[in-house]
């Protein structure tokens, strides 16, 4: 089977989608299948991998070193030529039309959904506009043009289900587990926070509005008031790096910025003793997921998908706030270290890629994928602030 990934804003400083576009392809290749990647870029060239053929087609600048093909004319006429047996799309702007053109030349069409409308929309428009009746209108667009739509997470799901799309399938993402894992020899042997030594705090993510870093720093403000040594370190970079860098000029706040090497984001990853993951739109979240495979555990909110990867014993989902992200910071700070990290890890073992690649071919050969959704329909039980 030849499959075609056409995905807008993949680059270098790409984060989960990029990370999950490159892991499905890899599956595909080591399956037996034929993988073509269509990504935006400085000027079209082709160019074999070992995931096999990556085109790039010529995208405008977006910032942040991300770029959009803006006219999907290039884009169809390659799939003129490539002949594909299904495509799927990481995108629901200009490269939609794809879908299009699958379904008038009898070729399977599924979209990835890296992301919930609504939620992306509303901190960005004027409060007096329609966001829910907008995205509504647009995922209707998208439910008719693609012959399935895939989400990532419960709360991804509701925009489609609300508006009754006919075929949505809910498939969770995964981690390299090999790559994540514990790393116990950069643990210290003490408890955090035991002698004064400060508790080691870690944001992953890009630093732009929808993430909500500011919480993040304002935690450690909370935590510094009330006498918890803590440090926290910001990996990641964006737009509101500045403005944050002021924020926290007085804190034990290190910048850190991006971390390209997977094996070094690890290595960070697996010394913290607790993750925040403040954003309250997040439709998976993979930097939680590759937390907990790290046998770190996180502490995220009780809006959007993140809070669905926890498991008694392994984090913590607390509402929206720089108090509550406190809160829960010293909550978990009070479990048995070895027992929540022990938690964490096998909570992503419930989540290798093999898992999501498979029942990902399953959508492209057959419009339906098989097995168990881990954590089931819904969100598991997440430990509470009473322990």
């Amino acid at each position: 089977m030849r499959i075609v990934q056409l995905a807008n804003l993949h680059s270098a400083t790409s984060g989960g989608l990029r990370t999950c576009v490159n892991a499905l392809g890899r599956a595909y290749v080591g399956a037996g299948h034929e993988r073509v990647l269509v990504v935006p870029g400085r000027r079209s060239r082709m160019q074999e991998t070992e995931s096999g053929l990556v085109v790039t087609v010529a995208g405008q600048p977006v910032g942040s070193g991300y770029r959009v093909i803006c006219r999907p004319g290039p884009v169809l006429r390659l799939l003129e030529r490539l002949s594909p047996d299904s495509v799927e799309v990481s995108d629901k702007a200009t490269l939609i039309a794809a879908g299009r053109w699958a379904r008038e030349n009898g070729v399977r069409s599924v979209l990835l959904s890296h992301e919930r409308l609504d939620a992306i929309l509303a901190p960005r428009v004027p409060g007096w506009l329609p966001v829910e009746r907008l995205a509504d209108r647009w995922n209707g667009r998208l439910a008719g043009t693609f012959d399935t739509v895939v989400v990532a997470s419960a709360f991804a799901e509701r925009e489609f289900v609300r508006i009754g799309a006919p075929s949505v399938h809910r498939i969770p993402l995964g981690v390299d587990l090999e790559v994540f894992r514990p790393q116990p020899r950069l643990l210290p042997s003490d408890p955090p926070g035991a002698a004064g030594t400060p508790v080691r705090l870690l944001y992953v993510g890009r630093l732009s509005p929808e993430k909500r870093p500011d919480l993040a720093i304002g935690a450690v403000r909370v935590l510094h008031r009330r006498g918890v040594p803590v440090r926290l370190d910001m990996l990641g970079d964006g737009p509101l790096r500045p403005r944050l860098e002021r924020m926290a000029a007085a804190l034990p706040v290190a910048f850190r910025g991006r971390v390209d090497s997977r094996y070094a984001l690890a290595r960070r990853v697996g010394a913290a003793d607790v993750a925040l993951a403040p954003c309250p739109v997040e439709s998976f979240g993979l930097s939680v997921l590759e937390a907990l495979a790290c046998g770190t555990p996180v502490v995220t909110t009780t809006s959007g998908a993140a809070q669905e990867l926890l498991a008694p014993g392994a984090g913590l989902a607390v509402p929206v706030g720089e108090e509550s992200l406190a809160d829960g910071v010293e909550a978990v700070l009070s479990w048995p270290v070895a027992g929540t990290r022990q938690a964490a890890r096998r909570r992503a073992e419930e989540f290798p890629w093999s898992t999501t690649a498979r029942r990902m071919l399953a959508v492209h050969e057959t419009g339906t994928p098989t097995g168990h959704v881990p954590g089931g329909d819904t969100a598991p039980p997440a430990r509470g602030l009473a322990g």
